[in-house]
């Protein structure tokens, strides 16, 4: 028995809890295509792709990355409060450590500075937050800003000023307005993206890459902003097909039982479950429940347009 189930002691629920947004979505399978949607989107800055491409080797260590960025994730959602600011202060350490170089004008920079850490974060959310609305999770724009507002206590953790973080979806639309200018697919982003259309595998895996990664890769790519898809120099797909692709694979993979999903490393939410009881296992329909049951009378009804038009699936 450990001491946060011990007699007496409330289990700890972490930084947000299983009433909050973060803890409702992120254990969507979805969250995996958003994930890779956030590396095409972050490679865009040439600042922060130049700090990854210059401390590590992107190539041969891409998957390593990308599970500890969802270990990451995972621990500071599911995990307890001590864990996620153990977790936090680990990725603090290892930023304050690390240095890039401007080819061109030979500046010295840190890939903690704050300008960095903020287009990482909110390229991080923005993707999140965006492939579940369109995958079909109900999520309104109340819960898109709660989701954004919760999003701070992450970013506190890899240094960030909460204050100076985006909460609201209005911010952050504003905040990617202002960057956009400094964005561009330079040689790094050229290179992160050659690698994530087409990673290199044994050759034996190569049909089971074109089978399933490359569809991964592609969804994922669609799903970028259109300033995006003209960065890197491929005509942006209709957005309302790459809506119904989103809705469907979300569909699809959401028909795997969570129980046989969540078995997969790291299983930070089947801990949390543990930890918790089986009332906090994470699913996207507790949003709109808590919503009903919540809301003074009427107030749930008036929210969706009495019809539930809120929650419809995108068309």
């Amino acid at each position: 028995m450990t001491p946060d189930t011990a007699p007496g002691h409330a289990a700890d629920p972490g930084l947000f809890g299983p009433g909050s947004v973060t803890w409702n979505i992120h254990g969507d399978p979805m969250m995996w295509i958003a994930g890779v949607r956030a590396l095409y989107l972050q490679a865009l800055h040439p600042r922060a792709v130049r700090g990854v491409m210059q401390n590590s080797d992107f190539r041969e260590d891409a998957w390593g990355r990308l599970m500890r960025t969802a270990d990451f994730v995972g621990t500071i959602t599911y995990g307890t409060a001590e864990a996620a600011e153990k977790a936090g202060a680990r990725v603090r350490r290892i930023h304050s450590r690390l240095k890039a170089t401007d080819p061109a004008t030979g500046e010295r920079y840190g890939v903690d500075e704050p300008e960095l850490l903020l287009w990482v974060h909110c390229a991080e959310v923005g993707s999140y937050l965006e492939v579940a609305r369109r995958s079909g999770l109900p999520l309104d724009d109340e819960h898109a800003d709660r989701y954004l507002g919760e999003q701070r206590e992450a970013a506190r953790l890899v240094g960030l000023d909460p204050a100076a973080v985006p909460a609201t979806v209005g911010e952050l639309a504003d905040y990617f307005e202002t960057v956009r200018p400094g964005l561009a697919a330079g040689p790094e982003a050229l290179d992160v993206d050659d690698f994530l259309r087409r990673p290199p595998v044994h050759p034996l895996l190569v049909p089971a890459r074109r089978l399933a990664w490359e569809r991964v890769s592609a969804l994922a790519y669609n799903a970028l902003p259109p300033y995006a898809h003209d960065l890197y120099g491929r005509a942006a797909p209709p957005p309302g097909r790459v809506t119904r692709q989103l809705t469907v694979t979300g569909n699809l993979l959401r028909c795997v039982p969570s129980r046989i999903r969540w078995q997969l490393p790291p299983g930070h939410i089947l801990e949390a479950m543990a930890r918790l009881g089986p009332g906090a296992r994470p699913a996207p329909y507790k949003l709109r429940r808590r919503a009903a049951i919540l809301d003074r009378p009427g107030r749930a009804q008036r929210s969706d347009g009495g019809d539930s038009t809120r929650w419809r699936k995108p068309d």
